[in-house]
């Protein structure tokens, strides 16, 4: 097995919980469905969460102040097949979803109680995406308790990514 497909090999295994990200800049807004993102660090609290370049939301994220990261959860497959095989650059994804504006005008997804948005620190770069460190800012309201839990890559293997090759 080479080193990559071992690393494939791992990397499937995680089955790690899916977002979607929103942005705003220039009167315009985006959003896409991420699986690479995580805390990054405690104190002070920061979170990383990485685009892909062929994406219309990091486009549009390069020059956006504020990004808004929201959970899923195991009942929100809809919104992530909106956000995540639908691009930006075709489909105005908000025109299908309830959403206000946030922070700096990143849209918030009012149907997932679960988010945050936070001021953008950094970009880093990463091979085909790029990490956007962020300070938390805004944060949504508690999850029901016991919250459902989160929709995974498992989840939403089989969807098809909506940006251009």
């Amino acid at each position: 097995m080479t080193e990559s497909a071992a690393f494939s090999a791992f990397s499937d295994a995680l089955d790690v919980p899916m977002y979607v990200v929103t942005a705003a800049s220039g009167g315009r807004r985006a959003g896409c469905l991420v699986g690479f993102a995580s805390q990054c660090s405690i104190d002070p609290p920061r979170f990383v969460v990485w685009l892909s370049t062929a994406n219309h939301t990091y486009r549009l994220a390069r020059t956006a102040e504020h990004l808004t990261v929201h959970l899923l959860r195991r009942g929100d497959r809809a919104t992530a097949e909106l956000f995540g095989g639908e691009t930006g650059d075709r489909v105005d994804k908000f025109a299908r979803v309830a959403w206000r504006a946030g922070e700096g005008g990143s849209p918030v997804l009012t149907e997932l109680p679960t988010w945050f948005t936070g001021r953008i620190e950094a970009q880093v770069e990463g091979g085909d995406h790029v990490g956007f460190l962020l300070a938390p800012l805004t944060t949504g309201r508690p999850p029901l308790s016991p919250a459902p839990p989160p929709l995974r890559y498992e989840d939403v293997r089989d969807l098809d990514a909506g940006h251009p090759a």
